[in-house]
Parts: structure tokens; sequence; C-alpha cells
């Protein structure tokens, strides 16, 4: 079947029940799910690809997943398609969006950036409204700390101290990180610390053990200098505990302009 163009989805997600968004055997997975509702709508086998692999028990807001797409599949109507998928799909997964994209487009390798946020419940009382995709981290933080240890951070960096050890082997572990903020915000009435990051790609466990260590600043058991010697030791025991999955959520990828366009 020739590749005529591409289509792109949009979706969000909640982690808690899947392993992961990759495929495994026997597990549930993001990518599983998504992909018997498009083999079912589509009549035929898909094979996915998307902008970055989340770990089980991360969110995700604007994930984005690409498909080759050929012949009468370039002319269904975006409205149809849109409800076969959500009536296909369960309620813990949620497709937002369809785009076109020329053929040839890669979710994953036509991404410019990724960003995440990783949300703190940093408080003695229990969290309500984010209880289910923040850490609740029973006491204060320094959040002036914390957003002072990020500078060493930004830019090109190899930073295989923030690595998972297995994953680092025999691979390259430099990355771009562009923006790296931490700060206190307030979603659904609720005040929470946000780690916010953007960078070109991210390391198995890059973000969350940025989360781990910073808030290790945050807790005043480190300086915030803490994080340049912890990136120049190029070790993962160095840094600081990877934080719990369910803080992170995946919210967004850059791609070059005017490559999607709305499937309508």
């Amino acid at each position: 079947m020739p590749e005529d163009g591409t289509l792109v989805i949009r979706l969000g997600y909640r982690g808690a029940e899947f392993a992961g968004f990759a495929e495994q055997p026997s597990v549930r997975t993001v990518a599983g799910e998504l992909r018997r509702a498009l083999e079912t709508t589509l009549r035929r086998p898909c094979e996915l690809t998307c902008a970055g692999r989340t770990d089980a028990g991360v969110h995700a807001i604007a994930q984005y997943v690409s498909l080759p797409v050929s012949g009468d599949e370039l002319s269904l109507p975006g409205s149809r398609f849109m409800r076969s998928l959500c009536a296909l799909t369960p309620d813990d997964l949620s497709v937002q969006a369809l785009y076109r994209a020329p053929a040839g487009f890669s979710a994953r390798f036509d991404a410019l950036s990724r960003s995440y946020r990783y949300r703190i419940a940093a408080s003695q009382a229990r969290p309500v409204l984010a209880w289910d995709h923040s850490w609740w981290y029973r006491g204060e933080l320094d959040v002036e700390a914390m957003a002072e240890a990020t500078r060493p951070l930004l830019g090109e960096h190899d930073f295989k101290s923030f690595c998972k050890a297995t994953s680092a082997v025999g691979k390259p572990t430099c990355r771009y990180v562009s923006a790296l903020d931490v700060s206190r915000v307030c979603e659904a009435g609720e005040e929470l610390v946000a780690i916010d990051i953007t960078g070109n790609a991210f390391l198995h466990n890059m973000v969350r053990t940025i989360a781990g260590s910073l808030v290790e600043v945050g807790r005043g058991h480190r300086t915030p200098s803490w994080l340049a010697e912890v990136l120049a030791a190029r070790d993962r025991a160095v840094a600081g505990p990877c934080a719990p999955a369910k803080g992170l959520t995946f919210v967004g990828v850059e791609y070059p302009k005017l490559t999607l366009s709305p499937w309508e």
C-alpha cells in the first residue's frame, strides 16, 4: 500500500492503569488500546509511532502519534473518524484532535522539542483533585532554591547522571534542555509546585530524576549548587531519587510550522 500521507493523532491519557505507552505482551498499554481502535476503524493492521514513550503511571495531555495512510483513508471525514475512535477507546484515553501531515512524517523524528510538567503537592494536607496527577510531598519546599538549582541544566549537556543506569549503557546521553522552570501554581483551587521542562529529547527517567533531585534542594538537604556537581559526575548514583511516576505529565510537542493541518 503506497504512503500518500500521514494521520497524526493528538491524544491524552491518565496513566494510572496503563503499563506505559509502548505495547507489551499481556499488559494494558496506551499504544495497544489506540492501535486496536485504529485497526477496527481502518480495517487493517496499524503500526504507530509516538513523539515520546511514557513509562507506567505517567500521564499525557498532548501526546502525538503518527500512522501512514493512503487511498480511500485520506477521504474519511474528520468528524466521523473522530467519533469512531472516541467510541472505540476507553475512558482513560482521550483522542483530542486529528491532523494530516505529508507522507513520511514521523511523530518521533520530526519533533523539534518535547515538554513535560511535574506536579508536587507540597503540604501536610492531602491533595484533592490533584491526587491522581501529583506527588504528595508531606512538607514545605523552597521553590526559589529549586529554581536557582535548575540553571546549570539549561543548554546541551551529558545528562547521564539523570538517566536510568541500565538504559545509559552504550547509548549517547547528551541532550539539549531549552527551558526549565520551577514555580508555584494554582490548579482547580489547589496550590502546587510545578517543574516545567522542554528539551529536544529526554533520557529514560530523566525528567523524574531531575524532579527528585530538585526536591532534595527544596527540602534543604542539598544546596542549589549541588545540581552542577551531579551533572558533572555523569553517575546516576550521585543524583537524587526518581520522583513518582504519577506526578509527571507529557504536555506538548513542537513540530516545524505548517507541517500539521486539521483533518476535516
